[in-house]
């Protein structure tokens, strides 16, 4: 039997979302990985012959992993090397391979950084002012922007919101993250003020239509969002390169700041790890240290 990607990635498809239950962003993603190492499996002059997946050997995927280095970055080479972790696994379980030459891989280590994240003083110069424009547009994009950063919500999270997820009498959000995880989130008082002028604006939408639309009716998409967020940035004279997870980042960080529990914002945020919500701690830090260098009289670079 001839074992090639293409021949098993739909069987891998439905795994993933209905085994692993995982998003459908996710899921393009791990399968976006997958056809790129299906074409380096077929590059001219690799073979005189299409390389099966028996044949892959450490040897090959280090090919893989050099061409990658190439042209991505460690966080992008870390992630596709995962993919191809889980793909062959799911073949071993499947009893079409006896085991997988990528369990015997080490994964790159990642890059650190620091998340991007506005101070509060330019959320507050983005949110407290308002626009001129239709006003169903401006209230929707204000609603978009001021319930991201209440809650610190993914843009995926944002889109998928319908009308019924929302309960303003009890100022509460349901979303539904990675891997259909459910969780309840407060709203702060101003995002709720800013929901019910959006919604007033719409009339009374069933509880079933989606939470935020475009001009055509339909579903807005996360790209929409971003660009909406930039125009705003541009009128307010605010670095252009903010992206709506930078405001789920400021959330993040303002809420460390004011002494928040670091488990307290895992759950807001819906991290699975405390390690992953950690790295919150490094940008306060940041924070802290720029403070210091600014105010301390022993510190001060006019001394």
């Amino acid at each position: 039997m001839e074992i090639t990607v293409e021949k098993f990635l739909k069987r891998f498809e439905d795994h993933l979302t209905v085994e692993r239950n995982l998003s459908p962003r996710t899921v393009e993603a791990y399968l976006r990985d997958l056809r790129q190492f299906q074409q380096f499996l077929l590059q001219p002059g690799r073979s005189s012959s299409p390389i099966r997946l028996e044949q892959v050997d450490l040897l090959l995927l280090r090919q893989f992993l050099a061409q990658l280095n190439k042209s991505c970055r460690r966080t992008s080479v870390a992630r596709k090397l995962s993919s191809l972790k889980m793909f062959f696994r799911f073949l071993v379980r499947e009893g079409v391979l006896k085991d997988s030459p990528v369990d015997f891989l080490a994964t790159p280590r990642r890059e650190q950084y620091l998340p991007k994240v506005l101070s509060a003083e330019q959320v507050g110069q983005l949110l407290d002012h308002p626009l001129p424009g239709h006003l169903l547009l401006v209230s929707r994009d204000l609603a978009i922007f001021e319930l991201t950063y209440s809650c610190g919500l993914r843009v995926g999270e944002l889109t998928s919101l319908d009308v019924g997820s929302i309960d303003l009498e009890n100022r509460q959000v349901r979303v539904l993250g990675k891997g259909g995880k459910e969780r309840i989130l407060p709203i702060g008082r101003q995002a709720c003020a800013a929901l019910l002028n959006y919604l007033n604006a719409r009339g009374e939408p069933e509880f079933e239509a989606p939470l935020f639309l475009n001009q055509r009716g339909g579903r807005l998409t996360a790209r929409s969002v971003q660009r909406n967020l930039k125009s705003r940035l541009l009128q307010f004279g605010l670095p252009t390169d903010v992206t709506p997870h930078a405001l789920r980042h400021s959330f993040a960080t303002h809420l460390l700041d004011a002494g928040a529990d670091l488990r307290v914002i895992q759950e807001l945020l819906g991290h699975a790890s405390l390690s992953t919500t950690q790295k919150y701690t490094k940008v306060s830090f940041t924070h802290l240290t720029d403070v210091y260098d600014q105010c301390h009289p022993r510190s001060r670079k006019d001394n």
